[in-house]
């Protein structure tokens, strides 16, 4: 011990056997151990300032013994490895351990995240950080609980080895561990100490070794959340950002990569996920491979062929580190790894989860918690859960391989049953007058999701869509024709109400193909009826003619009705947009007269409204506000929202185009209330814009300005809306001086 602390002892036992005080005596009044107190006084333990305070009171010293441990001491004990000189970031997550660490209240700090991202590198700067605070040591030790070939240091493993490092001798070490445990406490009591865990597995494994000592502190780092340690300030330690990530990269790449530019950069370390070991391999391959140039370097990690293969240095894998992770999850929970790469999208439900693995949703909840405690996979608020890109990869080298060939056929076969059944199920409660073929699937799936309102119902396709239309892909490529096409079918009226034009026309062009390969007349002729309703929708005229005439012979070949009907319906939109007015109308009456007679009145109203659009465009403005008025009617009665929207948009519409300002203004405000309520922005827009002209065309240019603006949000097709044909118009119309 330093000479300060022999002073210090010396001092105190002075002024206790001066006060006619014993060793129990003073520590009852000072609330230290005995042991602690003989200790000082023999020189053989630090005194910190809190113990010296607790003495100076006791002991009417008036602050002499404060004084002698006023300048803090050098750190008794500093067993923390050396920080690497390339740590960059986490100045916050380091600022959160550091309030736990210096301030408490918490005595432990939990650092977890994914293998690889960092953490035991962020517990050794924030205790160097923090050493001053410790005067009576740093101790740092490798439970190795995700070390390969080893199951991990006991609580009595550790207890032996701290105890060594605290001074005790090993013979006085008690031999069982709860004797141990008492005895390290103990050795603790009035001790500021820093206590750095690394590589823990479970909460059990570190139980024993917390101190009671409420100045010491532990910082704790794992794979794994470890929940169970309710009373510790967890930091989760996440990705690098893409600066931070490039600023990592080339601080290790070195001079290489002086002279490049970010961009390429960024492009290696996103291809790397921003995992800080998969920056630090590829940045210290990169630096000692000279056949590669950046560009070169940088199109090999985006092979994701090779991706996990290239972060190897020899000594560092990052499918090493993920392997330990996986080795470390019981059998069932292995299983839900490697199917879960099976999902073609982003991101999968808990429903899908349970339909890939074959059970109910209950226990795919506990198999993803408990790979989400083990970072192997993401998760967020809705239910659902995704990988990191280089996690992915690695679950689907390693991870799937390890599932039987029919196990995993059988769980994408349960997947798209399940997507199938969920999305006939909403577009029945979305657009239940909705003319559509019946639906089976093989077998019915296991899980299934119910909606009861609308609400609900939208905003699970608005999560879903991605993964629905992976799932079509997912099917045109396994040849399962029925299913990709059906699932495309179900879609398109979600594509309408959003605008994804892409996706509506990619999922179809599958299931068209589908249908062809299946040789499904029926399938191709209602596909290609929707395909031409997705060319129409984005103005693109001429591709829908060729789709909707197409679509028309087959129907007519099978002399098929209704989709006879339908497909010359839509020919009448395309000749209603294309400025053959007489031509629609004639046909659109044909429509009508057939959809009333077999009792579709949801198709016999949107024909009335197209009638009022045509006429609006030909002039008879009486005759499109029946029809126009006779369409609202329906759809109110129908109680179909967007139908509704648009209906009430087309009035207004028509009301601006014969000078009914007010009329106008009416109707668009109520146009914009209901597609707001229903979610279509693009009949808002529509609204807006009408509403937009009426101003402009009575001298408020200024409001007019403002709506035009809020529309401009959503792109209006001139040659399709007519309220944008006018905005057009008003624009370019000059001034008057």
């Amino acid at each position: 011990m330093s000479d300060r602390a022999t002073e210090f002892g010396r001092e105190l036992r002075r002024r206790r056997e001066a006060a006619g005080l014993s060793l129990t005596a003073l520590t009852a009044r000072v609330h230290y151990s005995k042991s602690h107190l003989s200790k000082v006084e023999n020189g053989h333990a630090t005194a910190n300032r809190e113990f010296a305070v607790a003495c100076d009171s006791v002991l009417g010293a008036g602050g002499a013994l404060t004084a002698l441990v006023a300048v803090p001491e050098p750190v008794g004990f500093s067993g923390l490895p050396a920080v690497t000189s390339h740590f960059t970031g986490r100045d916050e997550e380091l600022r959160r351990i550091d309030a736990v660490l210096v301030d408490g209240p918490a005595t432990v700090c939990v650092l977890d995240g994914m293998a690889g991202v960092g953490k035991t590198a962020l517990a050794l700067r924030a205790a160097w950080t923090a050493e001053a605070h410790f005067p009576d040591g740093c101790l740092f030790l490798d439970l190795r609980g995700f070390t390969p070939g080893d199951s991990g240091s006991t609580g009595d493993d550790v207890l032996d080895r701290l105890l060594r490092m605290l001074g005790v001798p090993a013979e006085d070490a008690p031999r069982d561990e709860d004797g141990r445990a008492n005895f390290y406490r103990d050795r603790l009591r009035g001790r500021r100490m820093l206590l750095v865990f690394d590589n823990v597995r479970s909460a059990r494994q570190v139980m024993p070794l917390l101190p009671a000592e409420p100045r010491c502190r532990v910082l704790i780092t794992s794979r794994n959340r470890l929940n169970a340690l309710d009373d510790a300030a967890h930091v989760s330690v996440g990705m690098l950002s893409t600066p931070q990530a490039v600023e990592l990269f080339r601080a290790v790449a070195g001079e290489r990569v002086l002279s490049s530019g970010d961009d390429v950069v960024e492009r290696i370390v996103e291809h790397c996920g921003r995992l800080p070991l998969a920056v630090r391999i590829a940045a210290a391959r990169f630096r000692s491979s000279p056949m590669w140039t950046l560009p070169e370097f940088a199109a090999r990690l985006a092979d994701e062929a090779v991706r996990l293969s290239t972060l190897d240095d020899g000594e560092r894998s990052v499918t090493a580190a993920f392997t330990l992770s996986y080795r470390g999850l019981a059998a069932d929970q292995q299983r839900m790894f490697g199917l879960l790469a099976l999902h073609p999208g982003r991101e999968v439900g808990v429903h899908g989860a349970a339909a890939l693995a074959g059970v109910g949703v209950a226990e795919a909840e506990r198999l993803l918690a408990r790979l989400h405690d083990a970072y192997l996979v993401t998760q967020r608020p809705g239910g659902y859960t995704g990988f990191h890109d280089l996690m992915r990869a690695f679950a689907i080298e390693h991870a799937l391989p390890a599932v039987p060939v029919a196990d995993r056929d059988a769980a994408v076969r349960r997947l798209c049953d399940l997507a199938l059944a969920t999305t006939a199920a909403i577009d029945e409660l979305l657009v239940p007058q909705r003319y559509r073929p019946a639906f089976e699937t093989a077998d019915p799936p296991p899980v299934t999701e119910v909606f009861t309102d609308r609400e609900a119902a939208v905003a699970w396709l608005d999560a879903e869509w991605p993964n629905l239309v992976a799932l079509c892909g997912t099917a045109s490529a396994r040849g399962w024709h029925r299913t990709c096409w059906q699932l495309a079918f179900l879609l398109r009226d979600f594509f309408f109400r959003t605008k994804l034009w892409d996706a509506w026309i990619h999922t179809h062009r599958l299931a068209a193909a589908a249908a062809r390969a299946a040789g499904d007349t029926n399938a191709l002729a209602m596909t290609l009826n929707n395909l031409g309703m997705a060319h129409v929708d984005r103005g693109d005229l001429e591709a829908a003619s060729e789709h909707y005439e197409e679509a028309l012979a087959l129907f007519r070949a099978s002399a098929d009705e209704h989709g006879t009907i339908s497909a010359l319906s839509n020919l009448a939109w395309v000749n209603l947009y294309l400025g053959d007015h007489a031509k629609a109308l004639r046909d659109m009456g044909t429509a009508l007269e057939s959809y009333r007679r077999t009792g579709s009145r949801r198709n016999a109203a949107i024909t009335l409204r197209g009638m009022a659009l045509t006429e609006t465009e030909l002039g008879a403005f009486e005759d499109a506000l029946r029809h126009g008025t006779q369409a609202h009617d329906e759809f109110v009665a129908l109680g179909l929202d967007l139908d509704l929207a648009m209906a009430l948009n087309c009035l207004a519409w028509t009301h601006f185009r014969a000078g009914n300002l007010d009329e106008a203004v009416t109707w668009y405000e109520r146009a914009a209330d209901t597609a707001a309520r229903c979610g279509s922005s693009h009949e808002v827009a529509r609204a807006e814009t009408g509403l937009g002209n009426v101003a402009a065309g009575t001298g408020d240019h200024e409001t007019a300005e403002r709506l035009w603006t809020s529309a401009s949000t959503n792109n209006l097709d001139p040659l399709m809306v007519g309220e944008e044909r006018a905005r057009r118009s008003l624009v370019a119309r000059p001034t008057s001086p």
